[in-house]
């Protein structure tokens, strides 16, 4: 066995196999490659979520996960490993998008006055059936009318693809809320978007 293979096995950190609450304590104690590992983990998937909650606004949203990644950073002693660490960071993106809801008043009579706002292709591959285009981009632009909280709770279910436990635990409120707030969505939209009924 060569030396760099035998110092390789005996001391090289198999940081992929490492589970997410591993990771954040070694952060704690200033490993970089564990925070790059977690970055792999979730970058992308708090990417997509980040440009759906944000109006697919791809500059801003990129803003928005390096702010992230900065409060994983500087805020690790807040994290409960009894918690998932996805369920933790997706309540922080969460929170970072209500501040911006909160603090956009330009974005809210914009809404207010324009309806909804179209987005933008998220460069994944087209699909190859134009109705279903069709009904993508018109939801959308339906969710696009809901307030935050029942954007959020419809987003995080069917495009994050969460379970209704986690999404309790990030949106800090009781299964049953999280179930209304579903159920008031899918009917809202199920009534603005009839026309793809297939049974009209």
């Amino acid at each position: 066995m060569r030396v760099l293979t035998l110092y390789m096995a005996l001391f090289h950190k198999n940081y992929k196999q490492s589970t997410d609450a591993a990771l954040m304590q070694m952060i704690a104690g200033g490993n970089t490659r564990a925070f790059d590992e977690l970055y792999g983990r979730y970058s992308v998937k708090l990417l997509h979520f980040f440009r759906k909650m944000l109006h697919n606004d791809s500059e801003k949203a990129q803003d928005f996960l390096q702010d992230l990644f900065i409060k994983v950073l500087e805020k690790y002693e807040y994290y409960d490993a009894s918690r998932t660490f996805s369920t933790w960071l997706y309540a922080l993106a969460t929170n970072m998008c209500k501040n911006e809801y909160r603090n956009s008043a330009i974005r809210s009579r914009l809404m207010e006055e324009n309806g909804a706002l179209l987005y933008e292709e998220d460069g994944e591959p087209l699909l190859g059936n134009i109705d279903l285009n069709i009904f993508n981009n018109h939801l959308k632009e339906e969710l696009e009318k809901l307030d935050h909280t029942h954007r959020e709770a419809f987003v995080l279910r069917f495009y994050e693809e969460l379970s209704i436990k986690e999404i309790s635990e990030i949106l800090d409120c009781p299964e049953g809320t999280v179930k209304s707030r579903l159920f008031y969505t899918l009917k809202k939209l199920g009534g603005k978007m009839t026309a793809f009924n297939p049974a009209n």
